[in-house]
């Protein structure tokens, strides 16, 4: 009685039809109002698109601003051979104006190069070191005034201070000499008036002006290493996917002694890692500074200094020795269940085995989702670069006009100039007032929803196909004879033919959580420097909530989309019964089906890990390959991680043709339960190594 009620609780098992022999083809369009809402969204999506390219200019991005609004180094204007920008007095930007208005107080030129040299004014103007000094004052200055009179003015630097290129930017050459900072090779420098002052001043000052230097110079730095490294990361990507596609072709012939032999590699791989920190713990042991804790270090930009900590060590040997406990644990209390999983793994080798392009299939949705980051980056881009050129007034000295709106062509004989005579008009920042420039946060908005809603729905359709291709291999009695042709191509067709709006329709669910997560970001962003602890802890649960909610939606969704593929019914009806069917079979659902998740996760571990640790030691230079070792590099750990992460996002697309053969294989499966009994005229669908693992067997027909 339990059991029925359970059952009603959960819908009624799925009945038997002597019709239903795999995936229908006689169906038809679901979910229209979500198709013609989609293809409208993309029409709307497009116009946004057309806006943004005609006023945006992305050149803003790219190349550097002076203080009339010009570019530096672009083709086609009077700055073309002008690629830096110049900064007169870069100590100014030491000012709580650079975070107001995101713009230095100082006068900003284009130049060729930077200053390699020192030199005032005061020494320059009637030298013959005045024709270089010239080119770093404004554009069309004459030396007709006095000293005094050209700095009141802002016509020229005060001082020139040997300076390097850094993001198209003039900045001080800072080094350090026997322990002093310097810039260039001097230790002290003249004012504009001829004042001798100590460098470390100018040096301080530097600093300060620009609070991100050090991570623009980290930047720098990552930069320069992928230039360096960047056919190297090539290569162990290519290693990644030559190893995943060999370990995806193992599993079609030897699943169940690859899946032990992947457990055992893993933890093999942990404990090497264990032994390495160990050894390098060990290893540091009495040497200076090494039992510096990382709270008393604090956070710095060169992360190789953590790696001469014991404590850094000892943290990476307990994070690895608890990893290796739980998936010890783990396959002690599963053993008997992996033997289950197994066997799906096998069967869906064997699906997969037959239906050969569905492991390219990865490449058609990486295309697709390509595109939509495209689409999305350039618009965002040219949104954001779409506002017009808005200039304010500057000045150094107490002043009751200075952050207003001014004309730089009309300023020096405006009343804004005579009530500040040392005022200046300078390019602030690009913005506007328009009904164009007031909707420009939506229309950002609508950009990101219309990313999440469109790269959803590309995921949606990759799943779509390849568990109708996957359904129609367990649909067939006679395997492979029964198979239809072509069955992912097929599967496809029909997936973009009838269910293009259910599809749409699960997408723009799963959208809308996404963007309601990204507002509660930047909602927690903004309310981080609050006090009120009350904010802070319902933001938190909000933001876990949404989280549950999408991960419950993708679940809810992903075998949505497989009764979508096998029955087609919309999008409401599949996800119900899709639920209904699981929970009915709740116990296989929670041990089964994570398995073989978990089984995949170690495969992906082990891909990653050895790849990885190819990459330490390659790159660490302790092997080499033929005769060619690393380059040289700043960080070592830039092209490691680069290479991790794509190993690993590499392994995650082959195993998710897998993960989703493996999911329509256990839907087929529990319906084959539901709807047959093994007699004559109620055959079941399975395969005979899951019959037998499940003791279910075919009767054959009675003899006459």
């Amino acid at each position: 009685m339990v059991d029925e009620r359970k059952d009603e609780a959960y819908g009624t098992p799925q009945k038997y039809d002597p019709a239903f022999k795999g995936p229908i083809y006689n169906r038809g369009c679901t979910d229209i109002i979500c198709c013609v809402f989609l293809l409208l969204a993309i029409v709307g999506y497009v116009a946004v698109g057309i806006i943004a390219w005609t006023h945006g200019d992305p050149r803003k991005v790219i190349y550097p601003t002076d203080s009339r609004g010009e570019f530096c180094g672009q083709k086609g204007t009077k700055n073309a051979n002008k690629p830096y920008l110049f900064y007169f007095n870069i100590v100014k930007c030491a000012s709580p104006l650079v975070l107001l208005e995101f713009q230095c107080p100082t006068p900003q030129i284009c130049v060729e190069k930077c200053p390699n040299r020192y030199l005032t004014y005061l020494n320059a103007h009637k030298s013959q070191d005045f024709e270089y000094y010239k080119q770093f004052c404004v554009p069309g200055f004459k030396n007709n005034k006095g000293v005094a009179e050209v700095l009141r003015d802002g016509d020229c630097p005060a001082v020139l201070t040997p300076s390097k290129p850094l993001a198209q930017r003039c900045f001080p050459a800072i080094h350090t000499h026997k322990g002093v900072l310097m810039v260039g090779n001097e230790t002290t420098y003249e004012d504009g008036l001829g004042a001798r002052k100590n460098i470390t001043e100018l040096v301080e000052g530097a600093k300060k002006a620009n609070g991100v230097l050090e991570a623009r110079q980290l930047a720098m730095r990552i930069f320069e290493d992928y230039t360096v490294s960047w056919y190297w990361i090539v290569i162990g990507l290519v290693i990644a996917m030559v190893i995943s596609l060999l370990f995806i072709v193992l599993l079609r012939f030897l699943a169940g002694i690859m899946v032990w032999v992947m457990i055992v590699m893993v933890i093999l791989v942990l404990g090497y890692g264990i032994f390495h920190c160990y050894m390098e713990y060990a290893r540091l042991r009495g040497e200076a500074g090494s039992d510096i804790s990382l709270v008393d270090l604090g956070f710095q930009t060169d992360l190789r200094v953590y790696l001469h900590l014991r404590q850094t060590w000892m943290a990476f040997m307990i994070i690895l020795s608890i990893l290796e406990v739980i998936i010890i644990l783990l396959l002690i209390f599963l053993r008997k269940r992996i033997l289950i999983a197994i066997a799906l793994i096998k069967e869906a080798s064997r699906a997969v085995g037959y239906v050969m392009c569905s492991l390219l299939y990865p490449l058609v949705t990486f295309f697709l989702l390509c595109l939509c980051i495209a689409y999305w980056a350039s618009t965002a881009i040219f949104l954001s670069t779409s506002n017009e050129a808005v200039y304010k007034i500057f000045s150094d000295t107490a002043c009751s006009v200075a952050g207003k709106t001014c004309n730089p062509e009309t300023f020096p004989s405006s009343n804004e100039s005579r009530l500040c005579p040392g005022a200046y008009c300078q390019f602030a920042f690009y913005g506007g007032e328009s009904n164009y420039h007031r909707a420009l946060l939506g229309l950002q908005i609508f950009n990101v929803f219309m990313f999440f809603w469109l790269a959803n729905f590309v995921l949606a359709l990759g799943q779509v196909t390849l568990a109708g291709a996957f359904a129609s291999y367990y649909w067939a009695l006679n395997k492979p004879d029964d198979l239809p042709a072509f069955p992912l191509f097929s599967a496809f067709g029909r997936a973009l033919r009838y269910h293009t709006g259910s599809l749409a329709f699960g997408a723009l669910i799963l959208a809308i959580v996404q963007i309601i997560r990204v507002m509660l970001e930047y909602l927690d962003q903004r309310l981080k420097a609050a006090e009120n602890k009350f904010a802070k802890f319902l933001m938190t649960c909000l933001k876990c909530c949404f989280w549950c909610l999408e991960k419950f939606i993708k679940f809810l969704n992903r075998n949505a989309y497989i009764m979508i593929a096998i029955y087609g019914t919309n999008f409401c009806t599949s996800a119900r019964n899709a639920f209904f069917l699981l929970m009915r079979n709740i116990i296989r659902v929670a041990v089964l089906d994570k398995v073989t998740d978990f089984l995949f996760l170690l495969g992906k571990l082990l891909i990653v890990g050895s790849v990885g640790i190819l990459a330490f030691f390659f790159f660490t230079h302790r092997i080499r390959i033929v005769q060619d070792t690393a380059p040289p590099l700043n960080y070592y750990w830039v092209p490691i991680l680069t290479v991790i992460i794509g190993s690993y996002l590499i392994a995650h697309g082959f195993f998710s043709v897998y993960g989703m053969c493996v999911d329509t294989l256990f839907l087929c499966f529990l319906e084959d339960l539901e709807r047959n009994d093994g007699t004559a005229e109620r055959p079941y669908f399975m395969s005979p190594t899951l019959k037998r693992l499940l003791k279910k067997t075919n009767k054959k027909p009675a003899e006459s």
